[in-house]
């Protein structure tokens, strides 16, 4: 492995977490904005994806219900990625596509909000769980990368959408986890001020 190659690794992440800089700011303070509001109104937020994106799915809620940087009660957050009885059982007895729809008709409530998180865009049983989550008249916030996919398509306007701008799944994983924790930051500062 030759230094220069590790370098520009680090390059070109560099260089896309300041492109996005740019574009995900606006909606990822709204998205903390529609996360903090949901929170303060008793409901709560399922998050899911697949492989990395259910990796980090599970960061997300882990770091909602335990802590991210400060002390603070657990806020409720659900990481449909999870169970592997409930994985395998729906993936099993109906199809693979519902693993997180299914869940989101059990689960989910109008009020709660979807984070709904898929490199593509275009990760079938995520576009489920975003129909499901419309059908029960909650908010999705979609975190995407090359070019938004299907997702972009099936949004709704009450919907927030970060989509990172690259087509390289290494560079939107990087973007999405930095995203993550942006969001947890963020609405520790509503809930516990700017420190």
């Amino acid at each position: 492995m030759s230094v220069e190659r590790i370098q520009q690794q680090f390059r070109d992440s560099a260089a896309l977490t300041l492109e996005a800089l740019d574009s995900l700011a606006v909606p990822i303070a709204a998205a903390v904005d529609t996360l903090f509001s949901a929170l303060a109104n008793g409901s709560k937020i399922l998050v899911c994806g697949n492989g990395g994106s259910a990796a980090d799915a599970q960061r997300f809620a882990s770091s909602l219900i335990g802590r991210f940087e400060r002390e603070r009660p657990g806020l409720p957050a659900i990481a449909l990625t999870t169970d592997s009885s409930i994985l395998t059982a729906i993936g099993n007895d109906y199809a693979f596509k519902q693993i997180f729809s299914n869940q989101v008709r059990a689960l989910g409530q109008a009020g709660d909000v979807l984070l709904a998180i898929s490199t593509s865009g275009n990760s079938v049983n995520v576009l489920a769980a975003v129909q499901e989550a419309h059908e029960r008249e909650m908010i999705v916030i979609a975190l995407t990368g090359n070019g938004g996919g299907v997702m972009s398509e099936v949004l709704v306007d009450t919907d927030i959408h970060m989509c990172v701008p690259s087509e390289r799944t290494a560079r939107i994983q990087e973007i999405h986890l930095l995203t993550i924790h942006c969001l947890c930051d963020g609405i520790d500062a509503m809930l516990l001020g700017e420190d």
